[in-house]
């Protein structure tokens, strides 16, 4: 199958079975996500959801926040991974967006990567959340799907690899949605361990499930 024709079928999937496709983590501000989206490094977004009602009760702007110290933060966030070093990534960004930005959470890349806590990834998700920008954010369920289903070859071996794949072959304007397309199929169908071919409905483009010969 040609790389172009897998990727069409997996747009009219997703734009027939997912026609809505948000973050799940929870906020209510660009600050709040980003918040969000730094705490939720290498954690689920079920457990940030749990612990960031009152983190945002009590620090809801950059101004409360970057009044805070990381010790204060770290109470809040003691139960996500790496909070000691998660709690000054928070209130270092605080500050500079209140020194630098006037409080408001920039919309170019190489802005927000300028904070502290933020690389690519986590540029990409408010970039193309918030600002709703063609930017590709892969973290570990992108890039899994984006391999298993053959939308990302084996010389694709870095996140940056697989998101100037995705970027090529993806038409702009459903790029903010396509990641969260992948995200969420990563999250509950193509997991990691073990993937839930009976109810995939890629079945007959998934690179990964032709090359087993897999039967159902």
């Amino acid at each position: 199958m040609k790389t172009k024709d897998r990727y069409d079928f997996l747009i009219r999937y997703f734009q027939e079975t997912m026609p809505v496709a948000e973050s799940e983590l929870n906020y209510s501000t660009p600050f709040e996500l980003l918040v969000a989206v730094i705490l939720s490094a290498q954690c689920t977004d079920k457990r940030i959801n749990q612990i960031t009602p009152p983190l945002f009760r009590d620090y809801p702007t950059p101004e409360t926040m970057a009044q805070a110290t990381p010790d204060i933060i770290y109470k809040y966030i003691r139960s996500v991974s790496y909070p000691n070093n998660k709690a000054k990534h928070l209130v270092g960004m605080a500050q500079m967006l209140v020194r630098d930005y006037g409080g408001i959470v920039p919309s170019t890349g190489e802005e927000l990567e300028k904070l502290p806590g933020v690389g690519r990834k986590t540029a990409n998700v408010i970039q193309a959340v918030i600002f709703q920008k063609a930017r590709m954010a892969v973290d570990t369920h992108v890039f899994r799907v984006s391999h298993r289903l053959g939308l990302a070859g084996e010389k694709c071996t870095t996140p940056l690899s697989v998101e100037k794949q995705l970027m090529k072959h993806l038409p702009e304007e459903i790029i903010p949605l396509a990641h969260h397309w992948l995200l969420l199929h990563g999250r509950y169908v193509c997991q990691s361990r073990k993937p839930q071919c009976e109810k995939c409905g890629l079945r007959e483009v998934c690179k990964h499930f032709l090359a087993k010969g897999l039967q159902m």
